[in-house]
Formats: C-alpha cells, structure tokens, sequence
C-alpha cells in the first residue's frame, strides 16, 4: 500500500510578507553550516591549508556565487535549454526550483581555483592549494546534497517513477498513482552516507595526506550513488530517456563526473600536478 502524504506547503513561513521558501532556506543553512564547519576544519593544528578569517569571508563568498551560478547554468544548459531560450527571464526564477548538481560542481571547482589564484598563498602551486580546499568541500558537500534533496521533496520535484512497492509516495491532489520518492532515496545516499563515508575517510585515515584523493573519492563515490538513484527517478519530461535502454542525463554527466574523479584519484598517489 503506497504512503499518502498531504502536499507541503513550499513556503517554510514569511518575513514582512516575503516569502521564505523551503528551497532558499535548505540552501540557506547549507552554506552557513558548511561555513562554520570549514572553519574549524581549516583551523585544526594539522589542517592541510590554514585559512584566515578574513579569508574564509573571502571564500565563502566565491563558493556561494559558483555554486548557485553554476548549478541555474547547468540546469539551463544540461535539461531545458530551449525552454529558457523562450523564456529567459526564468532563468533568475530561482524559486521555481532547477539546479543542477553537475553545473553547481564545475561552478564550485572554477570558483575555489579563482580564490586560490587571488590569495597568493606563499606555500604551494595553485592546483595544489586547490584541491586542499576541494578535498575539505569533498567531506561537506553531502550536507548541502541531503538538505537540497529533502527540498526537492517538499517541492515534488523529481519523483521517481511509478511504482507498486510499499515505498511509493502519492500526494493528495496531486499525484494520481504511487511513486519512487526519489529524492528521499537520494537523501540516504549522495547525502547521509556520502557524508558519513568521507568523514570516516578524513578523520580515521590518511587519505587526506594526499592531496586531491579525498576529491576523486567523493567524485566516484557520488557519481556511483546518483547512477544507482536514477534507477528509480523518473527522467526529466522535456528530455526522457536519452536510449531505449535507459540511458538518462543525469547518468551521463555523473559519468563525467566519476571520469574526473578517477583521474584526480589517480594524479593524487602518484602525485602529478596535485
């Protein structure tokens, strides 16, 4: 028997009659979290790239520019280009929902390469003193993956496809048959175990003592668990099934992504431009 769940309002409450949605709020506290918590990592006597106050402001300012830029992008240009060529003005709608994990990712590495390139660092290459950050965003990011994901279920975005399992979700009023709550699925995994996986990783083993490994585990590990996600969500409309074997857009750019991931893992041991 599926789960009936009532919609949720995707106003979280108003300020002075704005309102605060549930999907600015989740990105909201996914960056003030992760600020404070990159904070104390890069604080640590043994951190890997020591950072400054006045630094982390600095920082936290490309990392949320980068991230929101790039994942609107990403969306536009990865699922529905021509739409927004129709309608640009929506591009800036942020609160119809549409980001893109993928495009916030590049947005996410261009942006912390640009700080690095701006501070100077004494010690060390540009690349390197990259992906010190990069590896400390790796153990992160899950927090604002699994925050963003239970948005996107409040929002009913990206449900999964129908389904007979007792774990199908209808909502009143606005689904008619039960349905994957992909998202949820996507919480567990990119998010909760993600997250637990890299913590056990930064702190229980010495990967962080090579520079760039904790960034390529998290690319492969991310891409395996959206894959094994996409199984269950249902495609984008406007883009479907990119073969007739299931191929999806989603499955594609993770590829990408675990591509990267290899690579960077790989430059990290035997220690090549990282």
């Amino acid at each position: 028997m599926a789960i009936i769940i009532d919609p949720i309002n995707p106003v979280a409450f108003s300020v002075f009659g704005l309102p605060i949605r549930w999907y600015a709020l989740a990105y909201i506290v996914a960056f003030v979290t992760g600020f404070y918590l990159m904070k104390y990592f890069t604080s640590r006597k043994d951190a890997e790239i020591p950072l400054s106050k006045k630094q982390m402001d600095d920082f936290l300012s490309y990392f949320v520019l980068g991230t929101i830029i790039g994942g609107r992008l990403g969306y536009v240009l990865f699922y529905n280009l021509p739409f927004f060529l129709h309608h640009p003005l929506e591009i800036f709608a942020l609160w119809h929902g549409g980001m893109s994990f993928h495009g916030g990712f590049l947005g996410a590495i261009a942006t912390t390469f640009l700080f690095v390139k701006n501070q100077h660092f004494k010690n060390g290459s540009i690349i390197g003193n990259s992906f010190k950050i990069l590896d400390i965003l790796a153990v992160l990011s899950p927090i604002g993956l699994a925050l963003g994901r239970i948005a996107n279920f409040i929002n009913m975005e990206i449900m999964g496809r129908a389904t007979d399992s007792p774990l199908g979700v209808v909502f009143v009023g606005q689904t008619d048959i039960p349905r994957h709550p992909s998202p949820l699925y996507e919480f567990a995994t990119e998010g909760v175990i993600l997250f637990t996986i890299m913590m056990l990783l930064y702190f229980k083993t010495n990967l962080r003592k090579h520079t760039g490994a904790l960034s390529g585990i998290f690319c492969i590990l991310y891409a395996i668990f959206r894959i094994f996600c996409e199984q269950f969500r249902q495609p984008d409309a406007q883009i479907g099934f990119l073969t007739s074997w299931g191929l999806t857009m989603g499955m594609t750019l993770s590829l990408g992504v675990m591509a990267i991931g290899i690579i960077v893992l790989t430059c990290a041991y035997r220690k090549k431009d990282i």
